[in-house]
């Protein structure tokens, strides 16, 4: 990110107005991009075995801690690795990983749909 961004994103922390930040054409651009890497695909019941649509892009590193991560797909961890910062998500299981709630077996059985492979 150039510092004009982060500069950006930082301000809407500042006045308490992350949701700016959401609206923002350049998160927007980010937001589909990570979407269409994924399939649309909801990365965690993918990994369970699950296909979800995925509705919502998630960053591992909280945009509030981290703003100068808020529209980087990737990031290097403290053993130097590359990790994704940026993940699609169904809804249920962004609540889950943000600890609203856990993954309801509603959620399981409504929204699965098992991969034929």
């Amino acid at each position: 990110m150039i510092q004009d961004d982060i500069d950006y994103v930082k301000e809407c922390i500042k006045k308490n107005d992350v949701h700016r930040f959401y609206i923002w054409s350049k998160w927007l651009r980010v937001r589909k991009e990570i979407l269409k890497r994924d399939h649309n695909e909801c990365v965690d019941c993918r990994a369970a075995g699950r296909y979800t649509k995925a509705t919502t892009v998630h960053h591992i590193n909280y945009v509030k801690h981290h703003p100068e991560l808020a529209l980087e797909a990737m990031y290097i961890d403290d053993k130097g690795c590359e990790q994704r910062n940026l993940i699609s998500l169904c809804h249920e299981c962004h609540e889950k990983r943000h600890g609203y709630r856990p993954v309801s077996y509603t959620h399981l059985r409504a929204h699965e749909t098992r991969r034929h492979l």
